[in-house]
């Protein structure tokens, strides 16, 4: 079997290596050629793909990454896996999928299985997708809905192990869906539709969003009276029923969670159906960054405006080297527009804005830790004076304790 897979970021290219080393025959489709020249190269970003593995698919054909579209004309099999992300008023941007649909009808020559697996709103396989390939193609395709289900960083569950939700428009195209994720994926969960597919894909992250906004008024509850935040959840998650729980941090960060609610409110607005609860868990951590920097204030009995600050870790998550929608970004631009002299450090990321990333610098007045990446050293800051607020999400506390 020939997989075509347009795009090959976090999604796409998990699922191309996955899909290769079972044995499939992979198209790894990307319009960024210095990603595509990288995986050439044997050189991967993406947390998970190990470059050992890269390097046998590639010598063994099995994986081809490319920026050629016309190689999807023998695929048998097409998986749509580009961002989905929001515009410059927050708004569902489908610039992206609109575009893979283009390459589908514009090179596809086989009536391949079409699977949608980035993020959208229910009723994109069928109000969407469909008809914008149909429209522009006399090939018949059968269409089908995966929505992901990649955790960067997460070691305990990967593309083989996480099960998979799948529908199809037909029962066809759902048992070509099983066909293909069987594969690679052990246990696959087929759905009556693809609506129910991707509403269930938003309600995953809309659960996770709602339930850190309600941590992060807890936090707020437990600031008040100066008690741990993060032991008050230690202490609730002792209940082995009803409870599951969430840390405390600066906002929500990465391509799921402060994104797919947007599209579920979005939907839900054109069906006259009204989403309070999802808009205020929204709100609640998007103005996070300006709460933190209100309660440093305080706790630095002063503003921050002239004061040298410097932020350890600016991606979204620890271990990953993404910053899309990190709230590390947002609380750096609040800070310098009151007048803080704004450094970062982060060993993933290095270079951001035109601006690199700096080492440590024990000589700064507040040192702010938002990402401890492993590969940190913050030996520089264990062995001064320096004030340290940890704003980190979890239960480690280094040797600083948390702020929240």
């Amino acid at each position: 079997m020939k997989v075509g897979i347009i795009g090959q970021g976090y999604v796409g290219q998990t699922l191309a290596v996955g899909a290769a080393s079972s044995g499939l025959e992979v198209v790894g489709l990307d319009s960024n050629i210095n990603v595509v020249t990288d995986l050439l190269n044997r050189k991967s970003t993406v947390p998970g793909v190990n470059s050992e593995i890269l390097k046998s698919l590639l010598e063994k054909n099995n994986y081809f990454p490319t920026s050629n579209p016309e190689l999807l004309k023998d695929c048998e099999v097409i998986v749509i896996a580009v961002p989905t992300p929001l515009d410059q008023f927050r708004k569902p941007d489908m610039t992206f999928i609109s575009e893979a649909c283009k390459c589908i009808y514009n090179y596809a020559k086989l009536p391949a299985l079409i699977i949608n697996e980035s993020t959208s709103y229910p009723g994109t396989l069928r109000e969407f997708i469909k008809p914008l390939i149909e429209n522009n193609s006399t090939i018949k395709f059968e269409y089908a809905v995966a929505p992901e289900r990649v955790d960067p960083g997460n070691s305990e569950w990967s593309l083989v192990n996480t099960p998979r939700v799948v529908a199809g428009l037909t029962e066809r195209s759902t048992q070509g869906a099983l066909n293909f994720y069987s594969f690679f994926c052990r246990k696959i969960y087929a759905v009556s539709s693809s609506e129910v597919a991707e509403l269930a894909k938003l309600l995953e992250n809309t659960f996770r969003q709602v339930n850190i906004a309600l941590i992060n008024e807890v936090a707020e509850i437990a600031n008040s009276i100066g008690i741990s935040t993060n032991e008050v959840v230690e202490a609730a998650d002792t209940k082995p029923f009803g409870f599951m729980k969430f840390y405390p941090g600066l906002g929500v960060g990465g391509h799921c969670i402060p994104v797919d609610p947007v599209f579920l409110t979005s939907f839900a607005e054109k069906l006259g159906v009204e989403t309070e609860l999802i808009k205020t868990a929204n709100k609640i951590n998007l103005t996070r960054p300006e709460q933190i920097i209100n309660h440093i204030e305080t706790f630095l009995g002063l503003s921050v405006s002239g004061l040298r600050i410097q932020i350890a870790g600016i991606a979204y998550k620890v271990g990953v080297s993404d910053i899309r929608e990190s709230p590390a970004l947002k609380l750096m631009t609040m800070l310098s527009a009151k007048g803080a002299e704004v450094s970062w450090h982060d060993p993933l990321i290095k270079f951001y804005e035109n601006k690199n990333s700096q080492n440590l610098d024990k000589t700064i007045d507040l040192g702010i830790i938002v990402t401890p990446h492993q590969e940190i050293d913050f030996s520089p800051w264990e062995n001064s004076n320096l004030k340290i607020v940890n704003l980190s999400v979890g239960k480690n506390n280094l040797i600083w304790p948390k702020f929240l």
